[in-house]
């Protein structure tokens, strides 16, 4: 991987464009939609945790192509999730946009959303297909090594996960607050996995966990905490996904990505059609405009997206990173992320 030419590409790719929470920029307009369907009438309600910056192009989009209107409600993917649920009988929702597998999961299992018409479905490999199909992810977020390369050079950087231990790394290392943070749940856990796989005990994951506590300066309290102690040079190094690093390098902080030798635990952010969904034909219209070409170039172009579907022409920065996964059996995780993540908290946080 070209780091130099992955930022640079990074920062024309975002130009104009803001992330809310992740440092893009708002869209400045333009025609950059998808291909969807036309002539749609009536309102489709959409749940979504998405960023403003996406959702508000991706709306005033699909509602030009669409003919719909659309009813956007912003809540966080768990608030979606006990929403929908609380809602019951009495859908109110068509769409939810946005969530993890494990939230979709048991979504499915409780028969509030329901299958993707076979041609949506037929867009999307079936290894992103979620429970009976009954929702699909929509992208991948690698989870990785990010660090700020005014400190450190890429040469320096720790090789793999196992790297982040050594000694050279101690007080260089600043990581987002594990329990309140789903990427780092997820990063932590899928650690944890590694040893539990091997012997059906967490203890050798604890201790390569307590290991990396005594190289952690400190734990930041949200992302942009996180973003602003790595600006002011507090530490080299962190671990983050991918799409908020590189936006936060398109808008000129000296950050860099560094995918482990090993590979990266990969996020699936999905979308799902709301069992009893007060307009299904929108809700149709909005995945097949979700699952264009077109529009799965732009979010790739614009917000860092890593599409699931394949789209014609990849951006530069996507055709040069090289997505290794971090094998991790998602099942298992979701049966043990709380007890492991409740351990950490209570025995190993701060105490290295």
């Amino acid at each position: 991987m070209n780091r130099r030419n992955l930022v640079a590409g990074a920062a024309l790719a975002l130009a104009g464009l803001s992330l809310a929470g992740c440092g893009l920029q708002q869209p400045s307009g333009g025609d950059a939609g998808g291909d969807g369907p036309t002539g749609g009438s009536g309102t489709v309600t959409i749940y979504s945790p998405r960023p403003s910056a996406i959702t508000d192009h991706i709306i005033e989009d699909f509602e030009e192509k669409s003919g719909y209107n659309v009813q956007l409600v912003t809540l966080g993917a768990a608030e979606v999730a006990d929403r929908i649920r609380a809602e019951g009988a009495n859908t109110q929702a068509d769409v939810w946009w946005g969530g993890t597998p494990s939230l979709f999961d048991a979504a499915a299992a409780e028969d509030l959303v329901e299958p993707w018409s076979d041609g949506i479905l037929d867009r999307v490999p079936e290894e992103f297909h979620g429970q009976d199909d009954k929702w699909v992810a929509e992208m991948q977020q690698l989870q990785l090594i990010a660090y700020n390369s005014d400190m450190i050079d890429e040469a320096d950087v720790p090789a793999d996960w196992v790297n982040l231990t050594d000694p050279e790394y101690a007080d260089q290392i600043l990581i987002r607050d594990v329990a309140a943070s789903g990427t780092m749940r997820g990063v932590y856990s899928a650690m944890i996995y590694q040893h539990f796989a091997e012997d059906g005990v967490p203890d050798a994951g604890y201790e390569y966990l307590r290991a990396l506590d005594a190289n952690t300066k400190d734990y930041a309290a949200n992302p942009e905490d996180l973003y602003l102690r790595l600006e002011r040079q507090e530490a080299a190094i962190t671990i983050w996904n991918h799409q908020d690093i590189l936006a936060q390098a398109a808008e000129g902080a000296a950050f860099a990505i560094h995918v482990p030798e090993s590979g990266a635990p990969i996020n699936l952010d999905g979308i799902a059609k709301v069992a009893g969904a007060p307009n299904p034909e929108g809700a149709e219209a909005f995945a097949d405009y979700m699952f264009s070409d077109e529009t799965q170039t732009w979010l790739a172009e614009n917000a860092f997206q890593i599409p699931t579907m394949e789209i014609e022409a990849e951006p530069e920065w996507l055709s040069e990173i090289e997505i290794v996964e971090f094998p991790v059996d998602r099942a298992v995780i979701a049966e043990h992320e709380q007890e492991w993540i409740d351990y950490w908290l209570e025995n190993i946080k701060n105490q290295g």
